[in-house]
């Protein structure tokens, strides 16, 4: 059985879809593409399709990962090419290359996010940024499906930087500025999340938005501690010939 590994973004209206939705819509599109997709054995056959690192209902993301085992071999550009043109827009295949040895979701250490914040104070947001880096911990609250769970939100951020742009989003601020916040997050258990952040910054500082966030996942992947680099985890696969070492193309700079 052939293994291959697909990257697609969320976006749009897309990025409220639930994870749930978002299955049934791809098995919905392997089927209309015309992919041989392996099934697995027992009274109820179910398509191997495995998802890895998904984001979080409401957020968009350029990094998605999901892996599909197919009977027959299939060029890596056919299948990207056909899945792309069955699935909704917003539901974008942006990669898809045969997967080599490992795990795929051991590759996903790091996630680098952007998080845009209409009408925002780049000063206050800064100052914020500064003293949720300095703090040794920052205990948060979310409610999770076992009740409230305490835990450190400050651990899991390797980065932290505040930027200003406009705000894109028209019915919000139209033309407004907008402070842009990149924050590059460690995946830890429980996982931090990009609100779990803003939550920190209101702690520290009384940081909040006046309206709410607008969050994109730019990439996931490993990091590489000395450059500080996150780079592609599909790289590992598509470079054979040096013995799956990840070169340097695909690489986002963290922070």
């Amino acid at each position: 059985m052939q293994r291959l590994r697909v990257r697609y973004a969320k976006r749009g209206r897309l990025r409220f879809t639930s994870h749930r939705d978002i299955s049934r819509a791809v098995e919905r599109a392997v089927r209309r593409a015309g992919i041989p997709v392996a099934f697995s054995a027992g009274f109820s056959p179910h398509p191997k399709i495995s998802y890895a690192g998904a984001a979080p209902t409401g957020v968009a993301s350029e990094a998605e990962y999901l892996e599909i085992g197919v009977t027959t071999p299939c060029d890596p550009e056919q299948i990207r090419s056909g899945l792309d043109a069955s699935l909704p827009p917003g539901l974008d295949v942006l990669d898809v290359v045969e997967a080599g040895q490992g795990g795929l979701a051991d590759r996903l250490e790091v996630s680098d996010w952007e998080v845009r914040l209409p009408g925002a104070d780049r000063e206050l947001a800064e100052v914020a940024a500064e003293k949720f880096l300095a703090a040794g911990t920052v205990e948060v609250e979310r409610l999770t499906k076992k009740g409230p769970r305490r835990f450190d939100a400050r651990e899991a951020v390797l980065g932290l930087t505040v930027s200003e742009g406009t705000d894109r989003i028209a019915a919000q601020v139209p033309g407004g500025p907008c402070v842009i916040l990149r924050m590059v997050v460690r995946h830890m258990t429980p996982a931090v999340r990009p609100d779990d952040v803003l939550t920190g910054l209101r702690l520290v500082a009384d940081f909040a938005p006046p309206v709410p966030p607008e969050v994109t996942r730019l990439a996931q992947g490993p990091l590489d501690a000395s450059t500080g680099a996150l780079a592609d985890p599909l790289d590992l696969d598509r470079d054979k010939t040096r013995g799956g070492e990840a070169g340097p193309a695909g690489e986002h700079v963290a922070g």
